[in-house]
């Protein structure tokens, strides 16, 4: 057979989803497995929301929408950016995507041409350098650390950004780590950033699930920034494949006509039930879910860190844990294989989310119920 081609090549399993693989072997093998390595809470879709998605196939409305997303929707998100946020919107500023995931390849291929450099935090989400090396752009990993709470600073960015350089990407809060960037420092960089002329993409798809504090979104930094959410974490619709992007006008005729040729549209039903997303309603079940996470997270760090892993960072939010499990004395990909295999707890290597001391990381999901994580955390320790 001929050769693959060198792009695909080089991009990298996302190896969370083999381990997962690996822990459903050893279920339909008869064996217990609790899964804390992926990234997916244990809550069911809101009901409201289904009901929502019902309705619509039950009315046919199942055709193709606008490229940019349904009006409606549109008009919903940008609404609420004004309701939670105080920031007016408008909703032509919004690209309904197939999840988050779609926002930040349609971002990549718009912003950024063969070459290009684009700043991120090493460790980060796995997905963001393969996007850009997807686009024949290149993602080049800033090492973080606890001293900046995992996260890039303007003074980091300033210190690695290069004649190439054509953006930086930013989650907040991050995965792997769960932890926010403070405000005054998204503003410098924002700052920063307009002053090399270059473009500041800021992932905001666990921005609800902060837990002692409601941040404002990155939206309100002005029209130039492009922000990214997802339908699929604080409103649970992982399955459902939705997301969206907001960007300046004059980037969303080429949005448009990128999502016309990429994926042409978002689902069609996906995008009618996210109507109910927004909803009093919807929001009084997902407020119940987070206050839970909150109530996971708040359990799990003091455990964790009494049996010796070292927990650089509190995480705000999201639903994750970073370890540093150095003075154990193996690799972080031993250290999670042998747990998997002997004790039946899954969890997800560092090297999964870049290189910088990857192999001292593991990272814990605390996604699923209280009573699992307990007898997850009483296996680890007595293997420990």
């Amino acid at each position: 057979m001929p050769p693959i081609s060198r792009r695909a090549g080089e991009i990298e399993p996302f190896r969370v989803m083999a381990i997962l693989a690996r822990a459903r072997e050893l279920e339909a093998q008869g064996r217990d497995i609790i899964h804390l390595e992926i990234g997916e809470p244990d809550f069911a879709t809101p009901q409201p929301i289904v009901e929502a998605g019902i309705a619509a196939l039950r009315a046919g409305l199942t055709r193709y929408t606008p490229a940019l997303g349904l009006p409606a929707l549109r008009q919903a998100i940008a609404a609420y950016y004004g309701e939670r946020h105080r920031v007016a919107v408008d909703p032509a500023r919004v690209c309904v995507t197939p999840g988050a995931s779609g926002a930040l390849l349609l971002a990549m291929a718009a912003l950024f041409d063969p070459g290009d450099e684009v700043l991120m935090a090493d460790p980060g989400y796995p997905c963001n350098r393969h996007f850009a090396r997807l686009v024949e752009a290149r993602g080049v990993g800033i090492p973080v650390g606890p001293e900046t709470r995992f996260q890039l600073t303007a003074e980091l960015v300033a210190r690695h950004w290069g004649p190439r350089t054509r953006g930086v990407l930013v989650a907040n809060p991050g995965n792997p780590t769960g932890t926010l960037i403070a405000q005054e420092e998204l503003r410098a960089l924002h700052a920063l950033v307009r002053e090399r002329g270059g473009w500041l993409l800021v992932d905001e798809i666990y921005h609800e699930l902060v837990y002692d504090q409601s941040p404002p979104s990155a939206a309100g930094l002005g029209e130039e920034v492009i922000v990214i959410n997802s339908f699929s974490k604080y409103w649970l619709m992982t399955g459902w494949r939705l997301g969206w992007l907001l960007a300046p006008p004059s980037l969303m005729p080429a949005l448009d006509r990128l999502a016309q040729n990429v994926f042409l549209a978002a689902p069609t039903v996906a995008q009618h039930a996210a109507l109910a997303a927004f909803a009093p309603e919807t929001r009084v079940i997902l407020e119940g879910c987070k206050a839970e996470l909150k109530q996971r997270r708040d359990a799990m760090f003091p455990v964790l860190k009494a049996a010796g892993f070292d927990l650089g960072a509190r995480p705000d939010g999201a639903f994750y844990l970073y370890a540093d499990i150095s003075r154990f004395g193996m690799t972080a990909e031993w250290f999670a294989e042998r747990l998997l295999l002997e004790t039946g707890v899954a969890l997800t290597p560092g090297n999964d989310f870049g290189s910088h001391e990857a192999s001292r990381n593991v990272r814990f999901a605390y996604t699923t119920s209280q009573t699992r994580i307990q007898e997850a955390v009483a296996r680890l320790t007595g293997w420990l």
